[in-house]
């Protein structure tokens, strides 16, 4: 993400001030702390006048907000039916959306520097608390009825239409990329093998990396922010950054303490997850298209071309 310059920061500011004003939300400007690392929103933490902590969004791109749109509908199923607090959305405009601070820190953020995290506790120390935590939120959120779901106007994809979406998106890929054949070839016999593939499609959060996991003093998960990419779909996906993170050994420990929440779990289901973060640079060259970006374009280029086919 290209950093603005010090004139287009402060165009950016006032923007934020004015759209924040024009919804009834007076902000101090001082307060005002800007992220650029977002790849859809923009975002910024503030402070109202009352001293209130404040989260505000803005979509970068206009397909944003369809699928804020989405997420909208997936806060209001979704709080209260977790042991983790959610984003109340007190502003939701096209512009800008703005919700109150939750309480705690994420368990990481995005280094600027180095492009990896930033560990608010030690990543090989991090405790039962975290994982037990985790666990529960995790599988509390994929045994949430799709029916109500759906009735919340939720995105929901069988087992196989979200099996025949991912082929779609990989012949996109194909033929937009240059992708090295062993490579094609490992995603082509994971699509093939029905046993690696879940039979139930569950409320997924779809994009569980560390900054998203909201975390007390006590690595507790209190909440769980950014759900742009929810839907009822394969619950895989939501464990395939943990994956990348911790490796074989660290999913295991957290899927049997997922299985032990009540999650519900498969046979090939880790061995599925290792396939879907081999799969990874597709979905990172998938947003290269939709973004048309030469940043973006260039990102995935060099994800297909230097992937590591046997860790992944």
């Amino acid at each position: 993400m290209t950093k603005p310059n010090l004139n287009e920061n402060l165009a950016i500011q006032k923007e934020l001030l004015f759209l924040a004003k024009q919804n009834g939300l007076l902000i101090v400007e001082e307060s005002l702390e800007i992220n650029e690392s977002g790849m859809d929103f923009r975002v910024a933490f503030a402070t109202d006048e009352e001293g209130r902590r404040w989260v505000l969004r803005q979509p970068r791109r206009e397909d944003v907000w369809e699928r804020a749109e989405n997420e909208h509908k997936v806060l209001d199923v979704v709080r209260g039916n977790i042991p983790a607090q959610v984003p109340d959305w007190r502003i939701f405009t096209p512009e800008l959306i703005a919700y109150p601070l939750l309480e705690g820190d994420p368990i990481a953020v995005v280094d600027p520097a180095g492009g990896g995290y930033v560990w608010r506790f030690p990543q090989d120390g991090l405790s039962d608390s975290f994982l037990d935590s985790l666990a529960t939120t995790l599988a509390t959120l994929h045994n949430i009825d799709p029916d109500k779901a759906k009735k919340g106007g939720v995105r929901i994809k069988t087992p196989m239409e979200a099996r025949k979406e991912f082929a779609a998106n990989i012949e996109e890929i194909k033929q937009n990329f240059t992708v090295p054949t062993k490579l094609v070839e490992r995603w082509t016999v994971w699509l093939s093998k029905n046993s690696y593939w879940p039979q139930h499609s569950a409320f997924i959060h779809g994009d569980l990396h560390p900054p998203h996991i909201i975390v007390d003093d006590a690595q507790r998960v209190t909440g769980l922010i950014d759900w742009t990419e929810a839907e009822i779909a394969d619950p895989g996906k939501d464990f395939v950054i943990y994956y990348a993170l911790f490796q074989e050994e660290g999913l295991r420990e957290l899927l049997s303490r997922y299985e032990k929440a009540g999650g519900r779990t498969w046979p090939k289901m880790l061995e599925h997850i290792r396939e879907q973060w081999a799969a990874y640079p597709a979905i990172v060259a998938k947003f290269a298209l939709i973004t048309g970006k030469g940043s973006d374009m260039e990102m995935a280029r060099g994800m297909l071309a230097n992937w590591d086919v046997k860790r992944g």
